[in-house]
């Protein structure tokens, strides 16, 4: 089966440090071409992968000014689509602007809907149901106007996430510097418990940065650390006491929260969106509906065992489950045509 593998062009994939979406799909081909699949990933040139690389776009828009993200989002389309008889299916990963061309093809297309930014997208997804296959990253990212193919979670490789049985006394913050992840609940969060904070993310709201976080940044019960990846994003995951992920939206899925859970850091996290279907309650870290139950979970963090928090990820979240789905998946597509 000949897949061609179709990224977004924010980041590099995989990304250097930020960039969900590219590392899914990083993670999601390099496991598909291990198991002997012909993968083509049509991704930014400067991106590495073990499968066939092709693509038209120099280099990811937000790490080159120079790259204007509409004109070349679409050379990117029109490059994939302008070979997509040489495929048996498509697997898109970039958002609804390939759903223009899935008429235009009789080869198959899965979309992995990494999230609804707005409802005004929907439309580009209600439109194509009939001839694109569509995945859920949670079952409560579901949309209930749409039908999908599957929901399958993400996985990620548990062996590049060392297990720290330990931790340290400092709590950590993870993720975009966005009303929506919840950083100034955090830092109110920890300040409450006497704790310190690290936090790590891209700043994605700056005028949100610069009222609710900055001021509270004071390098030692509050530390800034900008946007971290490799090693260092490992040693972040590894090290805390526990990840606050106290979120003001419905998380789709929530990357961070699995890769602190196979280090060993047990996640206190707003019962929202996907929380509840990768964190057991009281098990693995703790479902919370407000700051004074946040406050309560940080002082009964020690109940949490790091060990199972570690195997909950490695019998639900690995990356071989997640390609093994997938497959699954195309082979039932491919069948049905």
């Amino acid at each position: 089966m000949r897949i061609a593998m179709l990224a977004p062009i924010a980041w590099r994939t995989p990304p250097k440090t930020y960039g969900p979406w590219e590392l899914v799909t990083s993670m999601l081909t390099e496991a598909l071409v291990e198991r002997g699949v012909d993968v083509t990933l049509f991704a930014t040139l400067d991106s590495i992968t073990d499968a066939a690389l092709d693509g038209v776009v120099p280099a990811a828009y937000e790490e080159d000014a120079s790259i204007d993200a509409k004109v070349w989002e679409f050379r990117h389309l029109a490059h994939l689509f302008e070979q997509a008889d040489r495929f048996d299916l498509i697997h898109n990963q970039a958002d609804f602007p390939a759903h223009a061309f899935s008429r235009l093809t009789d080869t198959p297309i899965v979309t992995t809907i990494h999230g609804f930014s707005s409802q005004r997208i929907l439309p580009m997804y209600t439109e194509f149901q009939d001839v694109v296959h569509y995945v859920a990253i949670s079952d409560a990212d579901r949309h209930p106007d749409l039908r999908y193919a599957a929901t399958i979670h993400h996985g990620i490789p548990i062996e590049e996430f060392p297990f720290h049985p330990k931790g340290s006394d400092d709590l950590l913050f993870f993720g975009r510097i966005h009303p929506d992840k919840g950083p100034s609940e955090a830092i109110a969060a920890a300040k409450a418990s006497g704790r310190n904070l690290h936090m790590y993310g891209i700043v994605q709201d700056a005028d949100y940065f610069e009222r609710e976080v900055l001021p509270a940044v004071d390098g030692a019960t509050v530390s800034y650390h900008g946007a971290v990846g490799g090693t260092l994003r490992q040693r972040a995951l590894g090290e805390a006491r526990a990840l606050l992920h106290l979120i003001n939206f419905d998380e789709p899925f929530g990357l961070s929260v699995i890769e602190a859970m196979a280090c060993g850091t047990p996640v206190i996290a707003s019962r929202r969106g996907s929380m509840p279907e990768l964190i057991d309650d009281g098990v693995t870290g703790f479902l919370v509906d407000n700051l004074a139950g946040a406050s309560r979970a940080i002082e009964r963090i020690d109940e949490i065992d790091r060990a199972t928090v570690r195997r909950a990820v490695a019998e639900r979240f690995t990356i071989d489950r997640m390609a093994d789905e997938y497959l699954t998946l195309y082979q039932r597509i491919f069948d049905q045509r």
